[in-house]
């Protein structure tokens, strides 16, 4: 199927077709003689076709809409035409009348691709089946039940344990209260005191057992050799013990010494028949109960284990199954791919050649690498042996699932797939360097501030200038610059928030560290009430209304940013219709999260107002500038704990 070069009309301006080509990666727009080639193309799809048999309404999908491109060359006979193209493949065609055809080989694709996908098909079924086997099921079904019972389980006992070690607790303060309340009792200071024996002269205690005995000087003064002395009934009894400094006779000395080894181990060791005391006892039995707590979570441990265990093999059998399967369908699919891959052969204009994955690191192309409209018009221009002019890639229709597409809008060639195909393919062509987004030099003007103490700085920031200093040297100048000079003595990182560069309204600056700290803390903890102006392109239904999705950065495409429920971060807004003009609508938005470009991303995407702000140039169509502006805010001021707010009536 023939693609059709369309003549340009005529009327127009046509003079911009000598020099170089204007990079496919121009971020200030296409060149004149492509937006006037993509303002033809468009008319047609706004009367409603694509082609013959295909309509427009076919782009108003839930799967969203399609980039289509063009290409001005000079004809054969002089003349200036375009060439049209889609990305991937459209209603499920590759090839659409009118339209250049697809770049890869199609004698090679047609004789691989029906086997391969047959085989990638034939295991993603099995391992379905496998899956929804009745078996797995319900093995599956019968692990979850499991895990929830043991969880439950454990958490009763380990409440019915919290319970009872409290009461423990409870119980032995009173019982250390009740032991520390009798020795008040018996002393008045609650020191310890034992009642003994009276004493004798040497100070050792003398047994009160009705035995009539001699004072130590009458032992002293008896006779070494009188029975008395080594009598067994005197043995270990203090008052037989002569003096340090008389010497005793060799029996006596190691009857002594026995006396005072069995006297040693009496003392260290308590009889075991020795009854405890009532309070030994009682925190005795209080530490047996918490051993048994622990006992008894080890045995309901070990239960849940054996009951996993009659489980587990047969599940574990049926899971490597899975896991097989669908790892084999992986391996089987990245095969085909490759040699999907292999059938592109990718030319340039100094008539080299090249497979594909050499093109791209480590030979792994991205998933509809070579389909972008864009490598489809250059191909097919140099196999025509025309001379491109220019380029221009443009959406039209649904914005996509993750957002961030516009219809009706240009966009440069996307960095992931075609950043390292089109140079090649640009080899022999003198290309333009790409043209980067670069502001507008900002207002010289001074800060405008509304609100100042000790503590901190309200200023009204102008659009086009920088909350912070950016990355490149020209770029130095900013709010965050201006508050230092004119704070030299302010301390800390000042700035307690940012607004877009092309954002205008209300900043708070803190001027020491302790401030900001307490003001980064209300912005944390969602305290600071925010509120912004701002119209957006379209008719928005309703009059008030909550936006809640995820976002993330376009990993492909920064600084934009994406919807992705499953690795983006929460982003909610609350908004309220003020006024509707024409075809725009004037809304008030209150962000109660501060994602980057959430107020942006939230106006253009069609799960929130589903209509751009007006002037943005990164969701919507570029203008004089973007009518977003930080019109008020209120938080509790750090230093008086009163609740403040300030206000800046937008410039729109």
């Amino acid at each position: 199927m023939a693609a059709r070069i369309t003549p340009m009309e005529s009327g127009q301006d046509l003079s911009e077709d000598a020099g170089s080509l204007p990079s496919p990666f121009d971020e200030l727009g296409p060149a004149l003689l492509a937006r006037r080639a993509a303002e033809q193309l468009q008319a047609e799809l706004r009367a409603g076709h694509i082609a013959p048999g295909l309509p427009t309404s076919l782009l108003e999908s839930a799967e969203g809409g399609k980039m289509f491109g063009v290409l001005v060359a000079r004809l054969p006979t002089g003349e200036l035409g375009f060439l049209r193209a889609f990305s991937g493949m459209l209603a499920g065609r590759w090839d659409v009348e009118g339209y250049v055809p697809p770049v890869f080989n199609r004698g090679l694709r047609e004789r691989l691709e029906p086997e391969g996908e047959a085989t990638v098909k034939s295991l993603t079924a099995r391992a379905a089946a496998a899956r929804s086997a009745p078996e797995y099921v319900a093995l599956r079904a019968e692990s979850a039940a499991l895990a929830e019972r043991h969880a439950r389980e454990l958490s009763d006992l380990k409440q019915r344990h919290d319970a009872r070690r409290k009461d423990r607790h409870v119980r032995r303060a009173r019982l250390q209260a009740s032991r520390t309340g009798g020795q008040d009792a018996s002393t008045g200071t609650g020191a310890r005191v034992e009642t003994r024996q009276p004493v004798g002269e040497e100070g050792l205690e003398q047994p009160d057992d009705g035995v009539e005995r001699s004072s130590p000087k009458e032992e002293r003064a008896r006779p070494a050799s009188a029975p008395h002395a080594l009598a067994p009934a005197s043995l270990g009894d203090a008052a037989s013990r002569p003096p340090q400094d008389e010497p005793r006779l060799p029996l006596a000395s190691t009857l002594h010494a026995l006396d005072q080894e069995g006297r040693g181990d009496k003392a260290a060791r308590p009889p075991l028949d020795e009854p405890r005391s009532p309070l030994a006892s009682a925190l005795h039995a209080l530490d047996q109960e918490s051993r048994g707590d622990k006992a008894e979570r080890r045995r309901l441990e070990a239960a849940h284990e054996e009951e996993r265990q009659r489980l587990a093999p047969r599940l574990a059998r049926l899971e490597r199954r899975v896991r097989a399967l669908e790892r084999l369908r992986h391996a089987v699919s990245r095969a085909l791919m490759r040699r999907i891959h292999d059938t592109y052969e990718i030319p340039n204009a100094l008539g080299e050649r090249s497979l594909l994955r050499a093109l791209f690191p480590h030979g792994e192309p991205p998933s509809g690498a070579a389909d972008c409209a864009a490598p489809k018009l250059l191909a097919h221009a140099q196999a025509l042996g025309l001379r491109p002019l220019a380029l221009a890639e443009f959406w039209w229709g649904a914005p996509p699932p993750a957002g961030g597409r516009v219809s009706g809008a240009f966009y440069p060639a996307c960095r992931d797939k075609c950043g390292p195909l089109l140079p090649f393919m640009l080899k022999g062509l003198e290309v333009a360097p790409p043209r980067a987004f670069a502001p507008l030099p900002p207002p010289t003007h001074g800060l405008r501030v509304l609100f100042e103490d000790t503590a901190l700085v309200i200023i009204d920031k102008p659009h086009g200038l920088l909350s912070v200093p950016g990355r490149e040297a020209s770029l130095t100048d900013s709010v965050l610059t201006r508050l230092r000079a004119r704070y030299p003595r302010a301390t800390g990182p000042l700035l307690v928030h940012r607004l877009d560069l092309d954002t205008s309204g209300l900043l708070v600056a803190a001027l020491d560290p302790r401030t900001h700290a307490a003001l980064q803390r209300q912005f944390e903890q969602r305290q600071v009430h925010k509120r912004y102006i701002a119209w957006v392109d379209g008719l928005i239904q309703g009059e008030h209304g909550h936006i809640d999705f995820p976002m993330r950065v376009d990993l492909d495409d920064r600084p934009r940013q994406i919807h992705d429920p499953v690795h983006g971060k929460p982003a909610v807004t609350e908004w309220r219709i003020l006024e509707r003009a024409s075809a725009r609508t004037r809304v008030a938005l209150f962000p109660h999260t501060g994602r980057t470009h959430q107020l942006r991303v939230h106006a253009s995407h069609p799960l929130g107002l589903g209509a751009p702000i007006v002037g943005d140039r990164l969701y919507g169509r570029d203008g004089p500038r973007l009518m977003l502006h930080a019109e008020s805010l209120t938080f509790e001021h750090p230093a008086t704990g009163q609740r403040v707010t300030f206000e800046s009536a937008a410039p729109f």
